[in-house]
């Protein structure tokens, strides 16, 4: 799933023994209302971050930081995460020196953050797009941004190279979500695949939590 204005974009399958069959995607109005949903999900991997240093300052998150390393080339898609103190207004955006995408993304960063606790990451997991990109294209960056017409062709072969039915969610006209978010979804759907079958890969690999008990990582 991923944030999309002040809605959610989230992809699902049905599974079934080896049948992973993809849905149309849906529009959430909030995270809690994905939380929510019954049946419930078994697996949510959520492009936002999870687990947060404490206050601006300190560098950033050794999940960030391993990540950028490799993506190389498209290391400018990991952004650093907010800190806990920017979350709780203890320090505004401004004085946090947030970069654009971060600043607009912030309320849906906020909305999953009051939401989690360390019960939670038995279903809920931090991932990011071009991470599972990489993973897709046998551990390598993707060339182009999906913002051109050469990275949107990248990523459809990639998908339907490897999912099944893909073309359920990026051909989708559902409420008139943009394809760019329909590349992500179905990307972090595969992740999600990969969580429930106890196959993905940490970053890092050696856990670290913050102070509120959350592993701070990615999964892809």
């Amino acid at each position: 799933m991923t944030p999309w204005g002040r809605r959610w974009v989230v992809a699902s399958a049905k599974m079934a023994t080896v049948t992973f069959a993809p849905e149309e995607p849906r529009v959430f109005s909030s995270f809690r209302e994905v939380l929510d949903e019954r049946p419930s999900f078994v697996a949510i991997v959520v492009n936002a971050p999870i687990g947060f240093l404490e206050k601006p300052g300190m560098g950033a998150r050794t999940c960030d930081r391993e990540a950028r390393a490799l993506l190389g080339r498209r290391a400018l898609t990991v952004h650093d995460a907010p800190t806990r103190a920017t979350l709780t207004g203890e320090v505004s955006w401004v004085d946090s020196h947030l970069d654009a995408v971060t600043t607009t993304l912030l309320p849906r960063y906020i909305e999953v953050a009051a939401e989690m606790s360390a019960f939670r990451q038995r279903v809920v997991y931090s991932g990011n797009p071009e991470l599972s990109f990489y993973q897709l294209n046998d551990n390598a960056p993707l060339r182009w941004s999906k913002k051109t017409e050469e990275g949107r062709e990248e990523r459809r072969l990639i998908l339907e190279s490897n999912i099944h039915g893909i073309n359920r969610i990026l051909d989708s006209d559902a409420e008139g979500i943009p394809r760019s978010h329909l590349f992500d979804v179905a990307a972090l759907l595969w992740t999600a695949r990969r969580v429930f079958g106890r196959a993905a890969k940490r970053i890092p690999s050696e856990g670290e939590w913050d102070s509120e008990g959350l592993r701070t990582e990615f999964v892809l």
